[in-house]
C-alpha cells in the first residue's frame, strides 16, 4: 500500500484546489474560510483495516488533528505514536457498545467517524452520542438495512442539534452514486444500472467484513430486475466480464444500500444490480457452490447461514492470498436516454494498483471531512451519503494513490445490453 504521507506537499494543495472548485461550482462552498485552529476528528475503529487508512489519510493530507479511537488503548496509542504523536495524533479508549456523550464531549471532536461497526439496523448509539456532543457524524456503513433506516431514525436529532450525520460515506452508496450522478447528468431516462466492486485477492479480509458478506450469501436478496422487485439469492446472478485494466473477473449479486437507493434516486425503468467479485475463480465459484445448501434449506423451510463459517473460510482464503494480485477495481455502468433523446451507455472504471484498493472505501469520508472543515454548506440532518459531494471532490482524494479512472460510452444494442435474468454468461444454478 502506498502511504499518502510519502507524497510531497503540492499534492495536498492540488486536492484543496480541486475540492474548492468542485464545491464552488455546485454552490456547496459559499465564501467561508476554514478555521485557523485545526479541528479534531475522532475515528472510532481507528486501528482497523479501514479506520487506520482513514487516520493516515487525514494526517497526511489535511491539517486536522486526529484521535485514534479503539477498544484497546495501547494499540491505539501505538498507532498514534507511529504517526507522529501529539498534538496531531492522539489516542482514546472508545467502545462503540458503551460510548457516552460526556466522553465524546471531553475529546472536543468536530466530527466523529465510525469505522468500526457493526452496522446493524438500530445500532445508532455512537451516532446519538456524537450528535449530543455537538459533533458531526459519519460512518463507512455498507449494511443495506442500516443505511435505509438511518435518516428516519436520526434526522430529527441531527436537525435539532444542527449537525450533519451521514451513513455510507464509502464505496457504496457515496462513491457509486457520485459516479452515477456524473454519468447520467442531463439524461431524460435511466433504463439500467450495473455496479461492481472487484477487489484484488491480496486485499485484507477482516473477520467482521467476512461475517457481513456471509450473512446474506445464499439468502434472498431483494433486487430490481425487469422493471419489478424480485428476490434472488445473494451471490447469485453470477457473470464473468472483461473489465478494462483488470481482465476477466467473476462477479455476483451483493446485498448493499445501492440496491434500494439507485432505483429510487434515478427512477430506473429496467434494472439496478450491484455485484461483488473475488479475483480467484476458485474462491468466487467455490463460494457460489457453498450457497447451494443454504438455498436448498430455505426451500425446505430451514434457516441456515454461512456466517458461522467466516473464520474457517477466512483461513482458507488466506492460504491462497499470494495466488492472486494486489490489483482491484470498481465499475459503474448506466444505460438510458440522453438529453437529445438518444439511447446511450456510459461506463466509469476505476483500477487500483499496488495494494491501494482498500483505501477507496475511506476516501468519500475523507472528502466530506475535508469539505466540512473548509466550511462547506452541507445542510444539517441525517441521511445516506448520497448527493452530498460531486464526483470531482471525491476523486481528488485519489491523488496520493495508484488509482486511475477512465470513461467510455457508446450507443447500446441488444447484443451489448446485459441480461437481467439468473442465466448470465452461460452460468445457471438451481
Amino acid at each position: 500500500m502506498h502511504d499518502p504521507a510519502a507524497r510531497p506537499g503540492p499534492a495536498g494543495a492540488a486536492r484543496r484546489a480541486a475540492l474548492t472548485a468542485a464545491l464552488t461550482a455546485t454552490g456547496t462552498l459559499v465564501g467561508t474560510a476554514p478555521p485557523t485552529v485545526p479541528r479534531t476528528i475522532l475515528v472510532v475503529g481507528g486501528t482497523g483495516a479501514f479506520g487506520e487508512r482513514l487516520v493516515r489519510g487525514l494526517l497526511a493530507t489535511t491539517n486536522l488533528n486526529v484521535v485514534v479511537g479503539a477498544r484497546g488503548l495501547a494499540r491505539a496509542q501505538a498507532l498514534a505514536d507511529r504517526l507522529g504523536g501529539a498534538p496531531r495524533a492522539t489516542a482514546a479508549r472508545v467502545d462503540v457498545a458503551s460510548v457516552d456523550t460526556a466522553a465524546l464531549r471531553a475529546l472536543g471532536a468536530f466530527a466523529v467517524v465510525d469505522a468500526a461497526g457493526p452496522y446493524r439496523p438500530g445500532a445508532h448509539g455512537l451516532a446519538r452520542a456524537a450528535m449530543a456532543a455537538g459533533a458531526h457524524y459519519l460512518d463507512l456503513a455498507d449494511g443495506r438495512a442500516y443505511v435505509a433506516g438511518f435518516g428516519a431514525a436520526l434526522d430529527g436529532v441531527a436537525q435539532a442539534v444542527g449537525v450533519v450525520a451521514l451513513a455510507g460515506c464509502s464505496s457504496t452508496p457515496a462513491l457509486s452514486c457520485a459516479v452515477l450522478d456524473h454519468l447520467t447528468a442531463g439524461w431524460t431516462a435511466v433504463d439500467r444500472v450495473e455496479v461492481a466492486i472487484l477487489p484484488g485477492n491480496q486485499a485484507p479480509r477482516g473477520l467482521a467484513v467476512m461475517r457481513s458478506i456471509l450473512s446474506w450469501t445464499g439468502q434472498p436478496v431483494r433486487v430490481f430486475l425487469d422493471g419489478a422487485w424480485v428476490t434472488r439469492p445473494g451471490w447469485g446472478l453470477t457473470r464473468r466480464d472483461l473489465v478494462p485494466g483488470l481482465g476477466r473477473r467473476w462477479s455476483s449479486l451483493a446485498d448493499t444500500p445501492d440496491l434500494d437507493g439507485i432505483p429510487a434516486r434515478y427512477a430506473v425503468r429496467g434494472a439496478a444490480v450491484f455485484r461483488a467479485g473475488l479475483e480467484l475463480p476458485l474462491l468466487h465459484l467455490g463460494l457460489l457452490l457453498a450457497t447451494l445448501p443454504i438455498r436448498a434449506a430455505r426451500r425446505l423451510g430451514l434457516a441456515l447461514s454461512l456466517e458461522p463459517l467466516a473464520p474457517a473460510l477466512r483461513w482458507v482464503a488466506g492460504l491462497l492470498e499470494r495466488a492472486g494480485t494486489d490489483r482491484g477495481g470498481m465499475v459503474v455502468e448506466a444505460w438510458g436516454v440522453d438529453a437529445a433523446g438518444q439511447p446511450l451507455r456510459r461506463r466509469w472504471t476505476l483500477v487500483a494498483e499496488a495494494g491501494d484498493g482498500p483505501v477507496i472505501p475511506t476516501l468519500p469520508a475523507l472528502a466530506v471531512l475535508r469539505a466540512l472543515a473548509a466550511g462547506a454548506q452541507i445542510p444539517p440532518g441525517a441521511r445516506p451519503c448520497v448527493g452530498v459531494l460531486p464526483l470531482p471532490a471525491i476523486a481528488a482524494e485519489f491523488a496520493p494513490y495508484r488509482i486511475s479512472t477512465s470513461e467510455d460510452q457508446d450507443t447500446p444494442t441488444a447484443a451489448r445490453t446485459p441480461a437481467t435474468t439468473q442465466q448470465e454468461n452461460g452460468l445457471r444454478l438451481p
